[in-house]
């Protein structure tokens, strides 16, 4: 698959199962998310690879953060927190390390981990397995960081659920890039 085909065809798949990438194959998809851009080369990465048993981990830092964010949980709630981590054979918690610089914000520097996250995502695709990035209230917060036992300056600032697909894909939509672009003559 050369880069446009796959640029072009990545699509966001919600239902995964196993397999999952070996780790011998991720190796290779980090190795290309840390192409992305990284301006004073600050390097804002943190990828936390989620397997098996340890997604209970994930699920307790899940409910963790939501009880002290809403003391008032229905058990609903509670079970679709619990459950969360188990829609893939396997997550990926993207973890902005936040450094204070003067000339790089904040912002650039989530951006920069979105690129990252986004260049494991076309990688996933490439190597035949499918993702979606998911966020929500488990995300932007520092709630999630701690519960998550990371450092005060990091953000979480998403979630990579990974595996092979398993359901019926959405279409992908035949967008027109004339809809979105503008060109100054």
């Amino acid at each position: 698959m050369d880069t446009l085909q796959a640029i072009q065809t990545r699509n966001s798949i919600p239902r995964l199962e196993d397999p999952a990438p070996s780790s011998e194959e991720m190796f290779e998809v980090y190795k290309g998310a840390l192409r992305a851009p990284d301006h004073a080369r600050l390097r804002p990465w943190k990828f936390i690879e989620v397997r098996g048993a340890s997604r209970e981990k994930l699920a307790n830092a899940f409910l963790k953060t939501a009880h002290s964010l809403n003391k008032d949980l229905s058990e609903s709630e509670i079970e679709k927190l619990k459950q969360a981590p188990y829609r893939a054979p396997m997550l990926i918690i993207l973890a902005a390390d936040i450094k204070n610089h003067p000339k790089v914000p904040k912002v650039e520097q989530i951006i920069s981990m979105g690129a990252a996250a986004q260049n494991i995502l076309l990688g996933i695709h490439e190597i035949g397995y499918s993702a979606v990035w998911r966020t929500g209230q488990m995300a932007f917060n520092p709630e999630i960081t701690e519960a998550l036992g990371l450092e005060a300056n990091f953000e979480v600032i998403g979630y990579l659920y990974i595996g092979t697909s398993s359901g019926k894909e959405k279409p992908i939509p035949n967008l027109d890039p004339k809809d979105f672009l503008e060109t100054w003559n």
